[in-house]
């Protein structure tokens, strides 16, 4: 490629990440007037790599915790559960992830894994491959435009908290690369309303769908508390009242 092209081509892909996120300052800005507004405290849990920032002051040992997207980090998850002392309940049917979990989580009682999805129904999908085989994020969506991919169960969030025995959810993260969206429009279709939501807006996506996920969830009742890059966490405005000043 000749040097005038490729500077071409850059200049495009600034220019594409620039409208996906030069809105976000102001979501931040939002976020913490939130915080400041109701003394909602956020504790970051986990690695540099997986960490999320939640309010553990609202958790305790009796929440229902789902985690979506375990990938080979689960310091998040183990850290979570040693903050609250609670289950927690994490998805993902990566080969990669379920031998991580052996690995690192199989002595672990509160720790509970789950082999498949999360989507929209009970389907077999396909998850196709990052570009660097050495990652190992794969995603329904096809986020990296690759042609290899596996096969692999997922289940809507209604079906799993009916087979789990569970009538609500403290906790969901959603880590599931691009996926997010999907998921997420389903539980709110299907009433389900977890007091804590940390999602991870992956990307590339068009700032239009992420725009519009934002609104949904704050339409439904949800704030936005904070971000760290692209991840995200919203809380029910409900719980916000009952903070202490």
């Amino acid at each position: 490629m000749s040097r005038s092209k490729l500077q071409k081509l850059m200049r495009r892909v600034r220019k594409k990440w620039r409208t996906a996120t030069e809105p976000w300052p102001r979501f931040e800005r939002h976020a913490r007037r939130h915080l400041a507004a109701h003394g909602l405290k956020l504790e970051r849990l986990g690695s540099n790599y997986g960490g999320w920032y939640i309010p553990t002051e609202k958790l305790t040992s009796h929440s229902v915790c789902y985690l979506a997207g375990v990938g080979e980090d689960i310091t998040f998850d183990l850290a979570l559960i040693a903050a609250c002392g609670c289950d927690v309940h994490a998805f993902d049917p990566t080969p990669r992830a379920a031998q991580h979990v052996l690995d690192e989580a199989r002595n672990v009682g509160a720790f509970h894994f789950h082999p498949f999805g999360l989507w929209s129904e009970d389907a077999v999908m396909r998850f196709y491959a990052p570009r660097d085989p050495r990652h190992v994020s794969h995603s329904i969506v096809n986020l990296r435009s690759t042609k290899s991919f596996f096969e692999g169960p997922c289940r809507p969030l209604s079906a799993i908290l009916r087979d789990l025995g569970h009538e609500h959810i403290d906790l969901l993260k959603l880590d599931i690369e691009g996926a997010e969206h999907e998921v997420l429009a389903s539980m709110l279709a299907d009433g389900i309303r977890p007091r804590i939501l940390a999602v991870e807006f992956d990307q590339p996506v068009p700032y239009r769908q992420m725009q519009q996920t934002f609104d949904r969830l704050l339409l439904a009742g949800y704030a936005f508390v904070h971000m760290d890059s692209l991840n995200l966490t919203f809380i029910q405005r409900s719980e916000l009242r009952t903070v202490s000043a």
